[in-house]
């Protein structure tokens, strides 16, 4: 009869953890690399709409310019080299295209009042969006749900640039908003967290709805809902959940 196989030794797992980069350089490199796939997945995922949609990365050197996809193009395919980079007021420093002026500064007016935050998503996702049509927040009726309990925020109003500070200011300490009649939007300390956040609000919304019209959903109780997020509500944790959804578009650079 063969030998049991002893227990391999935990330090000789793999388990991936955020990268930490020597330089300026590579850590922009990085932060594009990932934006780039970001937008491949919320193409595959069918969150665009028209031109409507970003995603943005704050660099690493340069703290008010972003890195953000060109207006008018298709996120399906899109690589690092066709993303620009803007800098607060929206004007072009780096690329070949123009930006979404209107949209971007929605972005730039998050990342100013949010100085950590690296990475903010505002896509056209179906869900996301009827529940910004009925004026709801995320509702803890599910365990990953839980994730945006008490750390997330409705905004009554969004028409344009002028209400772009508000929305920045009404963000907070959150990790996401809801747009009423707009959809969602959500931020990260990294392009993986801010992405992972937009998909799990998507499909938190999606469970809501669905109960929601089959029945009436039961709630997960106040403590036991703050528990489940300060388990698993922060970047890290979107961090590593957002890692099997980057291997399905990491092929393209």
């Amino acid at each position: 009869m063969a030998e049991r196989p002893v227990p391999v030794p935990v330090e000789r797992l793999g388990f991936e953890m955020p990268p930490v980069f020597a330089t300026a350089a590579e850590e922009r490199a990085h932060r594009k690399e990932r934006l780039a796939g970001a937008l491949r997945l919320l193409g595959r995922l069918g969150y665009e709409d028209g031109v409507a949609g970003h995603v943005t990365a704050r660099d690493p050197e340069f703290e008010d310019c972003y890195w953000v996809n060109p207006f008018g193009r298709a996120f399906a395919g899109l690589t690092s080299g066709e993303l620009l980079l803007v800098d607060g007021d929206g004007r072009v420093l780096e690329g070949e295209r123009r930006v979404n002026e209107l949209a971007f500064a929605l972005h730039a007016a998050v990342h100013r009042e949010r100085p950590g935050v690296v990475s903010v998503v505002r896509a056209q996702a179906p869900y996301g969006r009827a529940l910004a049509a009925l004026g709801e927040l995320l509702a803890p009726v599910t365990h990953e749900a839980c994730a945006f309990y008490e750390d997330h925020a409705l905004v009554d109003a969004y028409t344009g640039p002028e209400d772009a500070p508000a929305i920045g200011r009404a963000l907070g300490p959150y990790k996401a908003l809801v747009l009423r009649h707009h959809g969602l939007l959500t931020v990260g300390d990294s392009v993986d967290a801010a992405v992972w956040w937009f998909v799990a609000a998507e499909r938190a919304a999606r469970v809501q709805l669905t109960a929601g019209a089959a029945g009436k959903p039961q709630l997960i109780g106040h403590r036991a809902a703050l528990a489940t997020r300060e388990r698993f509500g922060s970047d890290l944790a979107a961090w590593v959940n957002c890692q099997p959804l980057w291997q399905t578009v990491a092929s393209t650079s």
